[in-house]
């Protein structure tokens, strides 16, 4: 093994760790591990940046700006309604909402079909008292189960077909990955509508109810005159009124010692986590107090719970910095975190990828502050204000998408849907840039030329030799098996577009050795990187699930492994059918 492939294999072991870890801003590590691959001498300095100009980035740009547009003209409320009116079976919503997450990711990427598909399904949930649980987790797979139909479904079928075309000259039609994606679809979208029901029976806590009872947050609270709370230890906390205490503040200063040792008394502030049920519990009966707000009395006072999207502004910020809601007087009452790190106040909790924030304030206050953040509302206890729909938007992207199919190559079809879109003022051009999803952009251009360098400096030839010794890569079927596992295996702890990355070089190396169509090989590296079902953190739609549906990390495991087994066989069979 040369000195370039053994500092590219050390090079990409330690940037999927990083990745997995999720301690490092994704777009910080691929930025270092670029530079890094320049500095050992992988590529040379005209090629550094080239993943930025690729047809992939470009039209996964273009498809982000489109789907704004889209987010924004609610086109399903008026069917959401109506379906709530017929009163259909509790699996026939669930699976037809999560049909409907499906198809919308055919066409757009899987995150913004969740986000566009998830107000339907809570509404529909609240509506016929369906518990969240049973309806998040089915959308957040349907979407991902979507983007295996079509070439613009999730960035790693566009970087698979972009190999394929620098490979034989010609990448694949937009409905290819239909063959295969389509049947595995509707199967996990059946299976999973199914297996909620079963695993999740426990209905919310009321049919208005904003939260499921299971889901834990952290609050700061005062301690009043009468509260039960008064001289119990930190330590008795969780056994006597079941939540978990992190700090005690008195007269603006931590009180430090031994939570056995540390007495709660009148005026004191807690800093505690547990279940929002618990809290609610706590707040009647006077145990604890917040403070009161300001806006409380006003007629258009509402409470509003709003998740952390993966473009918001928000992520990385603490608490006492989002003056895009405190400059305009609403509250950050509660956070639920899906891996809390107390370091100080409560105004110093640090927010991430699906964090639920509860917000109180004037409406018109907080749906400002929650579209310039780019946050998704989930409720609120008063009805919201019907939206205006315009059907252009979607015919504009219907009609890029038939260009494309037609054989136009996709980055060109949809800028001009973006062009368009733009002369009809339905898109900002300038706004909307800077609400894109810049991290997994760049995390993706960042990434293409590591890629390329895996098949240049032979590490695809030397890693495909070493797996030939393992199994019998001369039989196509079993070389496709070894490649799809690899994929499913990798894909739920690194994003899927970095999984295509990584193992398009050699699964055409495998094509090459075995002298087998590469097509077979690609469909399965596209197919295996979406297929994550397993963790709440291999995408971003999972860990945003996480967060609204109040799910553990064991539920997507009980909930997810017959998925991907079924998915993993479903896929083998129809690759080999369709393309060998």
């Amino acid at each position: 093994m040369s000195f370039e492939q053994a500092s590219l294999l050390i090079l990409l072991l330690a940037m999927l760790i990083l990745f997995s870890l999720d301690r490092i801003r994704i777009e910080v590590v691929s930025i270092a591990g670029l530079l890094a691959g320049y500095a050992l001498g992988l590529y040379p300095a005209d090629r550094i940046f080239t993943g930025f100009a690729s047809p992939v980035v470009i039209t996964v740009v273009e498809i982000l700006l489109i789907v704004q547009v889209l987010a924004r003209a609610r086109l399903f409320d008026s069917l959401a309604a109506r379906f709530a009116a017929a009163r259909p079976s509790d699996f026939t919503v669930i699976a037809g909402t999560s049909a409907l997450a499906g198809f919308m990711s055919i066409f757009m990427n899987n995150i913004g079909a969740f986000a566009i598909t998830l107000p339907v399904a809570l509404r529909l949930g609240t509506v016929l008292t369906i518990p969240r649980r049973q309806f998040v987790m089915p959308v957040s797979f349907a979407a991902l189960l979507g983007g295996l139909v079509s070439l613009i479904g999730t960035p790693a079928n566009l970087l698979v077909s972009d190999a394929l075309a620098k490979a034989t000259g010609t990448g694949f039609r937009f409905f290819d990955f239909a063959f295969v994606g389509l049947p595995v679809a509707i199967a996990g979208i059946l299976l999973i509508a199914l297996r909620v029901q079963r695993l999740f029976p426990e209905p919310d806590e009321t049919p208005a109810t904003i939260s499921p009872a299971a889901r834990r947050i952290v609050v700061e609270r005062r301690i009043p005159d009468v509260s039960p709370l008064i001289g119990a230890r930190l330590s008795d906390c969780p056994a006597r009124f079941a939540i978990k205490p992190y700090a005690l503040i008195r007269d603006d200063n931590f009180a430090f010692g031994p939570h056995d040792q540390l007495v709660i008394e009148p005026g004191d502030v807690l800093l505690a986590e547990g279940a929002d049920a618990t809290f609610a519990d706590l707040a009647a009966t006077q145990a604890l107090t917040a403070d009161a707000h300001a806006l409380g009395l006003q007629p258009d006072f509402t409470r509003i719970e709003a998740v952390v999207m993966p473009e918001s502004t928000l992520v990385g910020s603490r608490v006492r910095s989002l003056e895009v809601f405190h400059s305009r007087g609403v509250a950050v009452t509660a956070l639920s975190m899906r891996a809390p790190r107390i370091e100080g106040r409560f105004l110093d909790l640090q927010l991430s990828i699906g964090d639920i924030l509860m917000l109180e304030g004037r409406r018109a206050a907080i749906a400002e502050g929650l579209e310039e953040s780019e946050c998704l509302p989930l409720a609120s206890t008063a009805p919201a204000e019907p939206a205006l729909f315009s059907w252009r938007p979607f015919a504009l992207f219907a009609c890029g998408v038939a260009a494309s199919a037609a054989g136009l190559r996709p980055d060109v079809a949809f800028a001009g849907v973006v062009l368009v879109l733009a002369l009809l003022n339905h898109l900002n051009i300038r706004q909307a840039m800077a609400d894109l999803n810049w991290p997994i952009i760049i995390m993706l251009a960042a990434m293409i030329p590591i890629g390329q360098a895996v098949a240049s400096t032979g590490a695809a030839e030397t890693i495909a030799g070493w797996l030939s010794l393992v199994v019998p890569i001369i039989h196509p079927l079993i070389g496709i098996a070894l490649i799809l596992f690899l994929a499913m295996a990798l894909t739920p702890f690194v994003n899927n577009a970095t999984v295509a990355i990584v193992l398009t070089p050699i699964a055409l190396e495998f094509a090459r050795a075995g002298r087998h169509p590469p097509d077979a090989y690609l469909i399965a590296v596209a197919a295996g990187a979406s297929l994550d079902f397993l963790t709440p953190f291999g995408h971003h739609n999972n860990t945003l699930a996480m967060g609204i549906g109040g799910y553990r990390f064991g539920d997507f495991l009980r909930a997810g492994w017959p998925l991907a087994v079924t998915s993993y066989g479903l896929a083998l069979l129809l690759t080999a059918l369709f393309w060998l």
